[in-house]
This record gives structure tokens, sequence and C-alpha cells, in this order.
């Protein structure tokens, strides 16, 4: 699919991905993921799900998903700072839903930080509504997170 004039390709994450995804990831969060976090996800594919958006030989977003029998639970999504605002993040959520559906997951969780506006504007339009907070959640800052559920995949 074509954003912005980029060709963007959703595929089934690698490890061939992981350089460019622990790229992504330092550059997104305080406490990043480390290679090996992410080498064990991608080793254990009977309960996780991880895509890669392409564009190109570059992994320019990622997101991965935990499967607990009928449930997912969506463990992060980012896209590297430069291809940020084109709906790349959208893709990936769509994709994982798909996949998820595919998979027999009927419903969708996740956390996001409470000041986090964009990432609550991509859930919330994708069809995630809040139901809980849980205080203090994030190490790095102490700050909240929302719990937000998808119950209509």
């Amino acid at each position: 699919m074509k954003r912005h004039g980029l060709k963007v390709e959703i595929v089934d994450t690698t490890i061939s991905h992981v350089d460019d995804i622990i790229n992504i990831e330092n550059l997104s969060f305080k406490i990043p993921w480390t290679r090996n976090a992410f080498l064990q996800e991608l080793g254990n594919r009977s309960f996780t799900i991880y895509l890669s958006a392409k564009a190109g030989d570059r992994v320019v977003g990622y997101a991965g998903m935990w499967k607990i029998v009928d449930e997912g639970h969506i463990t992060n999504i980012a896209v590297h700072p430069e291809f940020r605002g084109i709906g790349i993040g959208s893709m990936l959520l769509e994709a994982l839903k798909k996949r998820a559906k595919k998979e027999g997951i009927v419903k969708m969780t996740l956390e996001v930080k409470k000041s986090n506006e964009a990432a609550l504007k991509l859930y919330t339009k994708h069809g995630f509504i809040p139901a809980g907070i849980r205080k203090g959640y994030y190490a790095e800052d102490g700050e909240d997170a929302i719990i937000m559920w998808n119950e209509h995949l």
C-alpha cells in the first residue's frame, strides 16, 4: 500500500528485521526492549504475533501481540520518527487485528500512557475503549497507563 508516495508492505517479522526494530525501539521509548527480548518473542511464535512495516528493505514500524487463549494483548506498536503521521501505525494495527481474527482471537487489550495522545487517538479509531487505569505503570516516570479493550473484532 502506498502512504504519501511511499510503498509500505506489512510482513511477518523475522530475525533479519531485529536491527531496524531495535533502532526504532531506542528512538521511541525511554526504556526500550532489548535485542534478547525481541529474539525471545520471535522464538515463541505459538504465543506471539509480530508484524513489520517495510519501505523497501527498511523496517519503518512494527507491532507485537501475545496470544492468550482467545485474547490478544498488544505488547508494542512503534513507527520510526521519520515515518510517523502518515498512517503506518494504523496499517500495523489493522493488520494485527486481521491476523488475530484468523487465529481465533475475539478481543484485544493494551496499555497506553495516559499522556500519549497520538496513540490514544489511533487505538480509539480502531475500536479500543478505555476500561481502567494501572496506577504508576510506567517504570521510567511513574505515569499511569490506560487499559483499553476492543471486544468486537
